[in-house]
This record gives structure tokens, C-alpha cells and sequence, in this order.
């Protein structure tokens, strides 16, 4: 069984996202979407909020499981008997980054690999930072984020 991982901080979860995880559903028997702890940010959702979030979105398509993960992902990957990473690109400066990254993993574990998907390029442009600073501003957040998450949002902005 091929399963892939695609972890992110999904703060919140997008569209761009969303393609992605389709996507990759498509080409792997199972798509974990790890939810990662990244103590170097301050998120607007806590780790269970983002895990359900993504749940929500992700609820019609079979093959996807949501989890989280602290740590490592090459030490994640172990736990979930995987080698192969999912990471979405959407601009070329983005690819200088995950690249980075999946020469590190690489060296941690050479069994791994890391497959990137393109964006699609309605998305191209999207961001968990974009659709915040937006929300923020109260700009109209529909096609950039599900529904469920607009009133999630909403809801945060409120508190």
C-alpha cells in the first residue's frame, strides 16, 4: 500500500490546499494530512480546530485520514510507515524552500521521497497568511476557503 503524507500547519485549511489533497488522493492508496505543531508560529486555530477543519473538508473523499504530529516528519513517517512526502508549490519561491526540505529528509532517510504537485492556477496565488489577512480586513473569503471555515474565521475574528 503506497501511503503518502502531506503535512502543513493548514492555519486554516484553503482551497489551494483542498486541490492538492484531492489531487493526491487520486495517485496514493491513502493520503494522511498531518497537521504539524510549528513552534516557530503563532497560529489562529489550536491543532484540534485545524485537525477538524480539515476532517470537515475532507469528509467525502474515502481514501484521505487527518492526523497531527510534533516533531520530526521523518520520525511521523516511520510511525505511519510511509516514504513518500506530498508537498504543494505554487510559486517558484516556494520550490526554493521544499526543496530544502526534501534534501534534508532525504538525508535523514534516504528511503524517502518527496512529490510535488503544482498548484492548480486558480490557486496559485492563495495562502492560509493571504486568506487571514483578507478575513482580517473583512474581504469576501468565499472560493478561497470551504464555507464551514469562512464561519470558523468569522467566528475567530469575533473572540
Amino acid at each position: 500500500m503506497n501511503i503518502a503524507v502531506y503535512p502543513g500547519s493548514f492555519d486554516p485549511v484553503t482551497n489551494g490546499h483542498l486541490d492538492v489533497i484531492k489531487r493526491a488522493a487520486r495517485v496514493f492508496d491513502k493520503l494522511i494530512v498531518a497537521v504539524l505543531v510549528n513552534p516557530s508560529k503563532t497560529p489562529m486555530f489550536s491543532l484540534e480546530e485545524r485537525v477538524e477543519m480539515l476532517k470537515d473538508a475532507t469528509a467525502e473523499i474515502e481514501n484521505v485520514e487527518i492526523d497531527s504530529f510534533s516533531g520530526l516528519l521523518i520520525e511521523y513517517l516511520e510511525k505511519v510507515n510511509s516514504k513518500i512526502i506530498v508537498k504543494g508549490l505554487r510559486m517558484v519561491s516556494d520550490f526554493e524552500y521544499e526543496f530544502q526540505m526534501a534534501l534534508i529528509n532525504k538525508k535523514l532517510n534516504p528511503e524517502v521521497e518527496t512529490i510535488f504537485f503544482m498548484t492548480s492556477n486558480k490557486y496559485e496565488y492563495l495562502s492560509s497568511s493571504i486568506v487571514k489577512e483578507v478575513a482580517r480586513f473583512g474581504g469576501c473569503l468565499s472560493d478561497l476557503v470551504p464555507d464551514s471555515v469562512i464561519e470558523k474565521i468569522s467566528q475567530k475574528l469575533k473572540d
